[in-house]
């Protein structure tokens, strides 16, 4: 299966056999990383810091990040003499390693110029170290707006996704279904769904928490309809009189021809969904409701208290990578039969 084989592995298996050059040189980039987080760690314990005063006090970072940057160095040390006796375990860590070194190559260059150099303010550009402090001062606060997010989050993202299945295999299949949710696509479709949050957030009869429901599950509905009404459209016809000489009745078709045979279109569209659900989630959270990551980083904005900012953007990114990862594992499971086909 081409999905669950890296890029580099892929590559080397269609190129010719090996130079000793090109053997040394990925060898040279499998250690990159490993390089790269050693300069990291040691440009911030032996470049010395510039001084600046916070709160009329002479501003000391901690040994934190000094930690987290060991852990890494660890981590890759140990994926790279496992990568010596094993060809699988290689193959993965070539197609990593120039991706991680950028991302420490990113982290050097943001340390010295905030920490070393104070090339950006302090106040708005705080250093690593005070994020890293931050994650673990603030974790109980964190905690809780992070678990409304996902209440949230999935609350508006399921009721927009069974919505939109609901409205485009029904669209796709029935012409006459079709007719009349067709306007609604286009009338509804090309206005971004935080448009409607002024609005929905000040009337009398739902609450904060419903009316950002609404609009996420707005958001993801027109993604899902269309992708999945296009899919039932495009099915070809020979699909559903082979099922008929099965006996397959007019309805049975539905979920045994229908949504099968449009699942790669239904799959696009619950991917673009999550992504549109995430934005408007943390719009609703800043505009109104009164929980949530969103408004955490509002809140701490308000009081110029960016280390926390960072630090709430920095769960916001884990948890929505961890999101769109469990969505596309789903989608490689049940679209498997795609991968045989190739």
């Amino acid at each position: 299966m081409k999905n669950n084989i890296s890029a580099w592995e892929l590559k080397q298996i269609e190129a010719k056999p090996q130079t000793l050059k090109s053997k040394l040189f990925d060898w040279l980039v499998s250690f990159m990383p490993i390089l790269m987080a050693l300069l990291v760690l040691l440009q911030y314990k032996l470049v010395p810091n510039k001084k600046v005063l916070i709160s009329f006090k002479v501003y000391e970072p901690t040994n934190l990040y000094a930690w987290f940057i060991g852990v890494f160095l660890a981590a890759f040390a140990g994926l790279f003499i496992a990568s010596l006796f094993s060809k699988k375990v290689f193959g993965k860590w070539r197609n990593a390693a120039p991706l991680l070194t950028a991302v420490f190559l990113l982290l050097l260059a943001y340390d010295f110029a905030t920490l070393k150099a104070r090339l950006l303010h302090a106040t708005y550009f705080p250093a690593i170290d005070d994020i890293l402090n931050a994650l673990i001062a603030e974790r109980a606060q964190l905690w809780i707006n992070s678990r409304h997010s996902l209440i949230l989050l999935f609350t508006g993202y399921f009721s927009g996704v069974i919505a939109g299945l609901f409205c485009g295999i029904l669209s796709g299949y029935i012409k006459k279904v079709r007719y009349w949710v067709m306007p609604l696509i286009k009338v509804l479709g090309p206005i971004p769904a935080n448009t409607w949050l002024p609005i929905i957030l000040v009337l009398p009869f739902i609450s904060l928490f419903q009316g950002a429901v609404f609009i996420i599950a707005l958001g993801v509905w027109y993604p899902v309809t269309m992708t999945t009404m296009n899919g039932v459209i495009n099915i070809p016809m020979h699909n559903y009189e082979a099922a008929k000489t099965f006996g397959v009745g007019k309805l049975s078709m539905i979920y045994k021809v229908a949504i099968p045979a449009s699942s790669p279109f239904i799959f696009q569209g619950l991917t673009q969904g999550m992504s549109i659900a995430c934005t408007v989630l943390l719009i609703a959270e800043m505009m109104g409701v009164e929980a949530g990551v969103g408004w955490y980083i509002n809140w701490q904005r308000g009081y110029a208290d960016f280390a926390k900012v960072y630090a709430a953007i920095v769960i916001l990114c884990v948890t929505f990578f961890a999101v769109n990862t469990m969505l596309n594992a789903i989608k490689n499971r049940v679209l498997r039969w795609q991968e045989d086909k190739v």
